[in-house]
């Protein structure tokens, strides 16, 4: 009979991920020092636990126009049908036909890091996507949609009291679809997902960012597979 349990894996993996948050928010004084420290703990989480069809970065995000997004904390992204990503001097681009998710990470959530967050979302869903049709042994399958591009944001603790409830979901409910948040995760308290009707569940648990990892995977799993990039069109800005 196994010594195992799965009970304390996934305990053990949430109770790392609010250590060393912790850390970070008591050890780094410079408020851009911290922020990059909170980032680097989540995109760590993600990188080791993603399927590795994804991948994982802070990073712009570039269209076929030759728009660009802000600076993204965190973007989940194919790399498996991806065939291009740019890294020039330690930054990363990506192409936006290939993002599935982005999220803002900061040690502390309240409606700043939210309307901040919101708008950095936005700069990445007002991109244009190209999708070409696929073809297979049988014939051609039409040009897949865009998939929606999930947006959220991550962080160590909340301003609101409740730190989840009605007056955050208040912040989360402003502004337009595009802007919308989907998902995110406080982990010192809980998670958060936007559901069908539109409107929020907050779940207040004891193991937050497995639980937020669980709900990320799950709504990736749903999402399915970015359409084929129009490699073409971006190719002719080889001659501007």
């Amino acid at each position: 009979m196994s010594d195992w349990s799965l009970s304390q894996l996934l305990s053990s993996l949430h109770e790392d991920i609010q250590q060393r948050l912790s850390i970070a928010r008591k050890s780094f004084h410079h408020p851009g020092t911290k922020g990059d420290a909170s980032e680097g703990v989540w995109i760590d989480l993600l990188e080791k636990y993603l399927p590795k069809r994804y991948q994982v970065a802070k990073a712009f995000v570039v269209d076929s126009l030759g728009n660009f997004s802000q600076q993204i904390d965190i973007v989940v992204f194919d790399r498996q049908y991806s065939p291009f990503i740019f890294t020039f001097e330690n930054q990363t681009i990506v192409p936006a036909e290939s993002v599935y998710a982005v999220f803002e990470a900061k040690q502390t959530a309240d409606r700043t890091l939210v309307a901040y967050a919101q708008e950095k979302v936005a700069t990445v869903r007002r991109l244009h996507r190209t999708s070409l049709p696929i073809p297979h042994a049988g014939g051609v399958y039409p040009a897949k949609p865009a998939i929606p591009i999930l947006g959220g944001i991550l962080a160590f603790e909340s301003e609101w009291t409740p730190p989840l409830g009605k007056p955050f979901e208040k912040v989360l409910l402003d502004g337009d679809a595009e802007r919308q948040l989907d998902l995110g995760c406080i982990a010192a308290h809980g998670h958060f997902n936007r559901d069908s009707s539109g409107g929020y569940q907050f779940v207040s648990e004891s193991k937050p960012a497995t639980a937020f990892l669980f709900k990320l995977i799950s709504r990736l799993q749903f999402a399915g597979t970015v359409p084929m990039i129009d490699i073409d069109a971006y190719a002719e800005w080889l001659t501007k």
